[in-house]
């Protein structure tokens, strides 16, 4: 299976000044698409030849797993964003985020000391484990929730410089205070 860059739902500048065109150039028409073309590479004769990306992500190691977290991470990152966001979930997933972190106010703020704190580079999710309860998970490089077979993830955060420091420089806190002025619910709530 070859995989693809896929497109964005969005003009590349549609999200500044929150993330600028450049940045989008750079994140996603570059370093995104590196990722995809070294999974192309890497799969080549290996037993995930075929593969879908979940089996991908779930049950490889090393580079093709690095690679293959990359692209799915990505994918989920840029498809959560629009210029015109739902800023906040309903239904279903606000009642689950209130149940598993009391209310939507503290999810936010427990989301964000995550995202800051991560050391170095890597992704903070929210995920949702196997009992249906929502949890936040903080993982280095290209950690992701479907390898650790810790749950389904729902958001993605990429705190790797690269997807901020055009932008925000190294003030990661801007960027995290930022990235829920862009991260649309409505997206989110269809795939929970």
């Amino acid at each position: 299976m070859k995989f693809e860059l896929p497109g964005l739902p969005y003009a590349i500048d549609a999200l500044a000044p929150i993330i600028s065109k450049e940045t989008v150039e750079f994140h996603y028409g570059k370093h995104f698409q590196t990722y995809v073309n070294n999974l192309n590479n890497l799969i080549q004769g290996s037993k995930f030849e075929n593969a879908n990306l979940d089996i991908i992500v779930r049950d490889s190691e090393g580079a093709i797993y690095n690679n293959a977290a990359q692209v799915w991470n990505h994918d989920l990152y840029f498809k959560s964003f629009s210029p015109t966001p739902k800023n906040e979930p309903s239904g279903d997933l606000l009642n689950a985020i209130i149940k598993s972190f009391g209310s939507f106010g503290e999810f936010k703020e427990e989301f964000s000391k995550v995202a800051i704190a991560l050391f170095g580079s890597g992704w903070v999710w929210l995920y949702k484990k196997s009992d249906g309860a929502l949890a936040i998970s903080q993982e280095s490089n290209a950690g992701n929730p479907i390898h650790s077979k810790s749950g389904t993830p729902l958001i993605a955060c990429d705190v790797w410089e690269h997807t901020y420091y055009l932008d925000y420089q190294n003030k990661r806190a801007d960027y995290i205070k930022n990235y829920w002025n862009i991260l649309d619910w409505k997206t989110i709530e269809a795939s929970f």
